[in-house]
């Protein structure tokens, strides 16, 4: 492995690491620890499913194929990984055993059936278990002629080491997919404690195996591959038809991970592990629950009684550029405004939004939608266009892996109201986050919003994201162009203003780069600034790598996975990088290039070779003084941050960044 670089996902698991240590910080708020705990496990979970699963499959097929960065093959990196995640795993169950019992300070208690102590409790539970839960299971004993279930991803078991009356060992199973409504239930004398549905059908396992003895018993999940390849089931009569024969694909992809509970024996997890076809280090055991959803209703019950276990909630801020009282659309028109998210609300621009699909002047409007909220407003928005007969076209990308059904019913709602929907490129998933507004009074005017993340009012709330909104036509003409070539199923290949991606974005930043480094060899001062969520693209980290070398000062702040390493003498020497993980998900795209007069652009690409080489990215410069200073400020004031931030060193460790009083959290900052 060279010096300079890391392996892609050793890397994520430093970012999920960094995750999980919000939930022993002691500046957090304790229902919050618990968010941090649910958001590790499942960011765990996708990372199994997809990177792992795509691993596993390259492990098997292409066995000899190494990482371009680490120069480690499939197998190496599994192995890698699965020694890290023991250790992230241990650390989870400590921080959730902490958390469980700080929980006991506010009178909350999650039981196991033998630590109920109130009699009632007991009795009550077990009539319930009898009279509504029992029904709804299906208990089965393996053997020969009743194979091993078949395990949906994600669903909870519980498997029982059962002994027959002869002495044969045996192995008991029961699904809880049925009784998973009920999940986290209130004892119903003892108010505020609780048991979950497991532990309570695990105490009951004697009634549902009565000609067996039940030995020992574990909850049991397993984890499947989601990494499909939708060019092996290219079949049907429409794109959308095909996307929803890949969801239903994905539900019978290959385990990658079998977790369980303590409980049972070796002998028990080795014959699931043979039944799942799955190997050993594929097992993983858990202290702590396998599902940390039911945190969501405990953090319900602590919510009114214990607001101050909570964040302090932080209203965004008006935008100094926007007036509440005048048209979204005049206002834009007068100049640029640019929202960041979540400390501006994206109500601005969904006013926007409404205000075009009734103003008489707008004859079309035109969308790339990738991820929406469920009762989403903007496609509400589009479909009142489309019913006022504005021309809308709109452009959904089925892709967005995990929202593909949710995409579908969008579409199918924008269709029925007479929108004219496209599902993407061959080949090219379309990432970018464009809306063109085209209005026509005495001459063709065009708006043009373009952001660094989704058009989702919910994620928006605690998602960092940039929007700009522009009427300079040079803008609203290349936009326009790109509209077309979609529409065509074609990419851009030119532009002036815009970086669009696959083919014209890469080379405008490394001309910018290539400008800086001019500069410092000219002995001037040289300077590139970028804030992304990841960095795994080795041309551009060759790039980077090539301007450090030149003398140009690279500063980035990258929130997930880094596969440029700092500090490395002779390499990255003038690279330095930090990692903002908090109360906010980091997800703003920043490019700054130079600091006399320098150039600045957000983007929803990040420095990884999928988003660089294999999507339809856009990046947009920032033309208006104001609000370009305003992004350079932003983007300097994370490196003031010593409250969240972690710099990455050259030994690819993080380390949390202290420097000296007062405190200064930069997300806090953004909101004063």
């Amino acid at each position: 492995m060279k010096d300079y670089m890391d392996n892609r996902e050793l890397s994520w698991l430093k970012f999920n690491d960094r995750v999980l240590k919000q939930a022993n910080d002691s500046m957090v708020p304790l229902a919050e620890k618990m968010s941090f705990v649910s958001i590790y496990q499942t960011n765990l979970d996708e990372f199994f499913r997809v990177r792992l699963g795509f691993l596993y499959d390259q492990m098997l097929f292409y066995p000899a194929m190494i990482d371009n960065k680490s120069e480690m093959t499939a197998e190496e990196q599994l192995k890698a990984c699965f020694t890290k995640i023991r250790r992230l795993n241990h650390k989870k169950d400590s921080y959730y055993q902490k958390i469980m019992n700080e929980l006991l300070n506010y009178n909350v208690k999650l039981d196991t059936f033998e630590e109920i102590n109130n009699k009632d409790d007991k009795r009550l539970l077990e009539n319930y278990f009898d009279r509504e839960i029992m029904p709804l299971l299906s208990p089965l004993v393996v053997s020969k002629r009743t194979p091993f279930p078949f395990m949906n991803n994600g669903e909870l078991f519980v498997a029982a080491q059962l002994t027959s009356h002869k002495g044969k060992r045996k192995l008991g199973v029961v699904s809880l997919a049925n009784v998973m409504d009920e999940r986290l239930m209130e004892l119903p004398v003892t108010r505020r404690h609780y048991i979950l549905i497991e532990e309570l059908v695990a105490s009951q396992l004697p009634k549902l195996f009565k000609k067996y003895k039940v030995e020992k018993s574990s909850v049991i999940r397993c984890t499947r591959s989601a990494d499909i390849d939708e060019d092996d089931i290219i079949e049907g009569n429409s794109y959308r038809e095909i996307m929803e024969k890949l969801i239903k694909e994905r539900r019978h992809l290959h385990p990658v991970r079998l977790e369980y509970t303590e409980g049972l024996e070796d002998i028990e997890i080795s014959m699931i592990t043979k039944f799942l076809d799955l190997d050993e280090r594929q097992a993983f055991i858990s202290a702590s629950p396998l599902d940390f959803s039911f945190f969501g209703k405990l953090r319900d019950v602590l919510k009114i009684a214990h607001p101050e276990l909570f964040y302090t909630p932080l209203p965004p801020k008006k935008s100094p550029l926007v007036n509440d009282k005048k048209p979204m659309i005049e206002q834009v028109m007068n100049h640029d405004i640019l929202l960041a998210y979540p400390y501006n609300s994206m109500d601005s621009f969904l006013r926007m939004l409404d205000e075009a699909a009734v103003d008489e002047r707008v004859v079309s409007i035109k969308m790339t939608l990738y991820r929406v909220a469920k009762n989403s407003r903007v496609v509400n928005a589009l479909i009142k266009a489309a019913e006022n007969g504005k021309e809308v076209i709109v452009l959904v990308e089925l892709r967005a892996r995990f929202d593909e059904e949710n995409n579908i019913g969008q579409s199918k709602a924008l269709e029925k109201a007479g929108c004219t929907v496209i599902y993407g490129l061959e080949g090219y998933k379309v990432h970018s986050k464009l809306c063109l507004i085209t209005l026509k009074e005495d001459h063709i005017q065009y708006i043009s919003q373009i952001g660094t993340g989704n058009y989702n009012e919910k994620t928006s709330k605690f998602y960092t994201d940039l929007s700009l909104m522009t009427a300079r036509n040079e803008i609203g003409e290349e936009v326009n162009d790109i509209f077309t070539h979609l529409l065509q199923g074609e990419t851009e290949h030119h532009t002036n203003y815009l970086f669009v991606s696959p083919h014209c974005m890469l080379d405008h930043i490394f001309n910018k780069i290539d400008e800086q480094i001019a500069l410092a060899k000219e002995g001037k001062d040289a300077y590139v600034g970028f804030k992304c969520n990841s960095v795994t693209s080795k041309p551009m980290i060759e790039k980077l790598i090539e301007a450090s070398q030149a003398g140009v000062h690279i500063d980035m702040v990258v929130r997930g996975i880094c596969c440029i390493v700092p500090g490395v003498k002779g390499y990255t020497d003038h690279i330095r990088v930090i990692s903002i993980v908090g109360r906010y998900l980091e997800h703003s795209r920043i490019y700054i290039f130079g600091r006399t007069s320098p150039d600045v652009y957000i983007s929803s690409a990040d420095l990884m070779t999928r988003n660089l080489e294999r999507r339809v990215e856009v990046a947009a410069p920032l033309l208006d003084e104001r609000i370009r200073n305003q992004v350079i400020s932003m983007f300097n004031a994370y490196f003031k941050d010593n409250v969240k931030a972690c710099e990455l060193l050259s030994d690819r460790s993080y380390k949390r960044v202290k420097n000296k009083e007062p405190k200064f959290n930069v997300q806090e900052y953004f909101l004063k």
